[in-house]
């Protein structure tokens, strides 16, 4: 009886042993749930604030209208139709060339009808050909007239453009070099009865026709225009004497010439 007792309490406490481990082990699994869970529930995203791909092409949708809009604004690419800094210069240079002479031949023309009084320089009708323009027409721009020292017109026109004889007459002057004339033609006519010296200066050289003494009729080709002497620029210089007396060339011609 008593070995029997001893047997029965050995095996109980063998069996009790896995109980307790397994009590064990359970108990420690409830505390590490009771812990991290709710930790991990606090930090987990709720429902409301999960971002959906609609969502998201939406979001991307926007911001491309943004960006489009942004970079809507026209873009100034200026006037010029060059493409290098030269050509775009040089059209620069034309341009205010071209303005340069535009003001210039304004004041010009508005110097001649403020300044000088064009009645007492009829001499003969116009268009009678007495008076000729001393270039073709519509090859030439004043650049300026007489005033602060200047004596005469200049006519801007291209190099070898021809000049003729504003009337007719006898060759006083004709040289390569006279002073700040250049090459340079003076003729002395009679227009109306009155005594008329015109000048032709900056000629090219070699381009004079006439010689000193030679008789010319007006109109009648005389040299070309150049820059010669004086001068910055292909022109002729024209300068109109009445009885000794300086007149404005421009007027004289159109009130003469026609």
């Amino acid at each position: 009886m008593p070995a029997r007792t001893k047997g029965a309490r050995a095996g109980v406490r063998k069996a009790v042993k896995p109980l307790r481990s397994i009590a064990i082990f359970g108990a420690v699994g409830a505390l590490v749930a009771g812990i991290a869970l709710p930790a991990f529930a606090s930090s987990k995203p709720t429902e409301a604030a999960t971002t959906t791909l609609q969502q998201l092409a939406a979001v991307d949708a926007q911001s491309l209208v943004v960006a489009s809009q942004a970079t809507a604004a026209p873009l100034s690419r200026g006037t010029f139709s060059a493409t290098t800094p030269e050509e775009i210069e040089k059209k620069k240079a034309e341009e205010a060339a071209a303005a340069r002479a535009a003001a210039a031949a304004a004041t010009a023309s508005a110097s001649s009808s403020t300044q000088f009084n064009s009645a007492g320089y009829a001499l003969t009708s116009p268009g009678s050909g007495e008076v000729r323009y001393p270039l073709p027409m519509g090859s030439w721009n004043v650049s300026r007239t007489v005033g602060g020292g200047h004596n005469g017109a200049d006519m801007l026109a291209p190099a070898g453009t021809p000049i003729y004889a504003a009337a007719g007459g006898v060759v006083r002057a004709s040289a390569e070099s006279i002073g700040g004339y250049g090459v340079c033609v003076m003729l002395d006519s009679v227009v109306g009865g009155q005594r008329v010296q015109t000048t032709y200066g900056h000629m090219l050289y070699g381009s004079r026709q006439v010689q000193v003494g030679q008789t010319v009729a007006a109109g009648q080709l005389i040299g070309y225009v150049g820059s010669t002497g004086r001068s910055t620029a292909n022109h002729l210089h024209f300068e109109v004497w009445i009885n000794g007396g300086l007149v404005e060339p421009m007027s004289w011609l159109s009130v003469n010439a026609g």
